[in-house]
């Protein structure tokens, strides 16, 4: 839910908005706490103690305060850019939130059994919390904010199972950081284009997302069975796919704000894509072919499928109607994603170790 705060000069909107609820929404997940509290971390121990001594020495506690710069009036950013940028602050501070439920509760959970466990989670809700929080205040400065209370209680949790939690979470922060980051050092040549100046922050609040990533690699690479049998190959592949179709059909979504940033979506989204498969290469047993042809143009045409379906979903046929021509087109990005997945993938445990 989204609510309308008051502005400065006015009285209390009172509108609400309920949070838009699609299959790209970012989902609040639960796990299997017993099994996370017996997991052998000694393969990885000195990692993970190096990675929890930067994590408590916090370099970016001071980073997240607003400056000056926001107390700007922002109206003069009107129409479809408006609603883009609104749209994408609301995504992420949602998926920030998320994964700030996630890591507290964990933390919660395994304070008696697994103390480092406990101590590194809740120093990555820590973040999470800023993020969310600090994305929340931008939501605000464009007049609405997020109910995040509601959605704590309200919100859907969808169960993973602690390995899937590992490989999705590892993938999710390093994604974010190589989002961050382009989008930052665009900006660096860019500045004409820097319209607010939450991007400012990017370069700071990306190393949070990669430390939070390198600790994720770390709990993988600590259990075995996560990249040294053959199952762990299908599931890399299957959770990269997952979040590069995420990704790009989302992006795709939202050609409007990048284009307001200077971006071309199409390219953004294939850099995006290209960096974070070379970094899971450096954690997961097997990764995508990103350079096979076939894999950007199928990726591409979901897109374009999922596009017809925001339109059919715009339109005001009835619901029966509207799921009726959606399914055939549903139908298809399944086969599209399907055909990428079949793509032989790329075995990064044998290129482990060589200059690339």
């Amino acid at each position: 839910m989204v609510t309308s705060p008051p502005k400065p000069s006015q009285e209390l909107a009172g509108k609400t908005k309920a949070l838009k609820e699609n299959i790209l929404t970012p989902r609040f997940y639960t796990t299997d706490f017993e099994t996370a509290a017996q997991m052998d971390l000694s393969a990885q121990d000195t990692e993970l103690q190096a990675m929890l001594a930067e994590m408590r020495a916090d370099y970016n506690r001071h980073h997240f305060v607003r400056d000056e710069a926001f107390n700007e009036s922002w109206d003069h950013i009107t129409g479809e850019d408006r609603q883009a940028f609104i749209n994408y602050l609301e995504r992420s501070c949602v998926s920030e939130f998320s994964g700030f439920l996630l890591f507290k509760e964990l933390s919660r959970k395994l304070k008696d059994r697994s103390p480092l466990l406990s101590e590194m989670f809740n120093l990555m809700a820590r973040d999470e919390a800023r993020h969310a929080g600090f994305l929340n205040k931008a939501m605000g400065d464009f007049g609405c904010t997020m109910d995040l209370g509601y959605l704590t209680k309200n919100r859907v949790y969808t169960f993973f199972p602690i390995e899937w939690v590992i490989y999705t979470v590892y993938l999710s922060e390093k994604i974010g950081y190589w989002r961050y980051i382009i989008i930052y050092r665009h900006l660096e040549k860019h500045p004409e284009n820097q319209f607010y100046p939450l991007f400012r922050y990017f370069e700071s609040w990306c190393q949070d997302e990669n430390r939070h990533g390198d600790i994720f690699k770390a709990l993988l690479r600590s259990q075995p069975k996560l990249w040294q049998t053959w199952q762990s190959r299908l599931w890399s592949r299957f959770f990269l796919l997952t979040v590069f179709a995420t990704h790009t059909l989302t992006v795709h979504e939202r050609t409007g704000f990048y284009k307001v940033l200077g971006l071309d979506a199409t390219k953004f989204d294939a850099e995006v894509i290209r960096k974070t498969n070379e970094s899971a290469a450096r954690a997961f047993p097997s990764v995508l072919d990103t350079e096979n042809p076939e894999f950007f143009d199928r990726l591409h045409r979901s897109s374009d499928l999922n596009l017809q379906m925001s339109q059919i979903d715009g339109s005001s046929q009835p619901k029966w109607l509207k799921a009726l021509r959606k399914l055939p087109l549903q139908l298809s990005i399944f086969g599209h994603l399907l055909r990428i997945y079949l793509l032989k993938g790329v075995d990064a445990e044998a290129l482990r170790g060589t200059v690339r």
